[in-house]
């Protein structure tokens, strides 16, 4: 009867010692840009706390500067998310003074294969978000086994979220391939070739993505095109103001050419699918007005 009075006991006091153990904390995720901490939130649910750093609709990208504040969010992530191809150089220095020994980085122009000098707007691709999707979940189940269920449920379910976009982008790209179009800037560049348009003036949207002046006579191709209806749409890129660009959206206008406004960072009233569709709507309506 000792025996098993005893055996009661150790029972009793495993059981309550379970009991009290406080819950996993979440994982500290820092995403470079909104687009990314979405993915993340996403994924992760209630066993991840995301911190986005980009995500103010009225900066500029590119103007971007690091404060005290955002170094000491980096300095506490566990996992690091960042564009890379050039685009946000600032997390990588950042990430080189960070002394951390548990720090995971993904930078996601490496999960699809891009280098220096490709088009950095890869969030435009649904594909890049489903890799990324897919890689922060094996990262995340690697740091916690506990919650691998959840994790790979809310893998599922983002996958299936994306196939309505997937189906939009093939809808439009049976109606639309072979569009001509142009953009002041390349954001909205792996959108179109997913839709298969034929893209004009791209040596004018690289001058002003790096901030440099497009040359006399890519400036009077873009006008040309724009004036004589060569192309059909004008994405405009609707966060970064450059007064080349914003000549081109005035001729867009006084040349009824339909314009669809694009964004370098995920609007505070979307998540990432709504977003996309939301696009490739303004796009499907705008080109749909213009063939009437």
């Amino acid at each position: 009867m000792k025996t098993i009075a005893i055996a009661a006991t150790i029972l009793f006091f495993a059981v309550t010692i379970t009991w009290a153990q406080p819950a996993a904390k979440p994982i500290n995720i820092v995403a470079a840009e909104n687009f990314y901490g979405d993915i993340a939130t996403q994924i992760g649910g209630p066993d991840a706390k995301v911190i986005s750093i980009m995500s103010n609709p009225d900066q500029d990208p590119h103007l971007f500067e690091i404060s005290p504040s955002v170094g000491r969010n980096v300095s506490t992530g566990q996992i690091v998310i960042y564009n890379g191809v050039d685009y946000d150089t600032w997390m990588e220095k950042l990430l080189k003074a960070t002394n951390s020994t548990h720090l995971k980085t993904i930078v996601v122009a490496d999960l699809i294969g891009k280098k220096s000098g490709d088009n950095p707007h890869i969030w435009y691709n649904p594909l890049t978000m489903l890799e990324l999707a897919k890689v922060l979940t094996q990262t995340l189940i690697s740091d916690d086994p506990g919650h691998k269920a959840g994790y790979e449920s809310r893998l599922a379910h983002f996958e299936d979220s994306l196939k309505p976009i997937q189906a939009k982008i093939t809808d439009l790209r049976l109606r639309l391939a072979g569009t001509s179009v142009t953009a002041t800037e390349p954001i909205f560049g792996y959108m179109f070739d997913a839709l298969g348009m034929q893209v004009r003036n791209q040596s004018f949207q690289l001058a002003v993505m790096n901030n440099t002046e497009p040359s006399a006579s890519d400036i009077a191709a873009f006008e040309q095109d724009l004036k004589t209806h060569q192309v059909k749409l004008l994405i405009y890129n609707s966060q970064a103001s450059d007064p080349t660009a914003d000549r081109m959206k005035e001729i867009a206008e006084a040349s009824h050419i339909p314009i669809v406004g694009a964004t370098e960072t995920e609007p505070p009233d979307k998540n990432y699918q709504s977003w996309m569709m939301s696009e490739l709507n303004a796009v499907d309506q705008a080109l749909s007005k213009q063939a009437q």
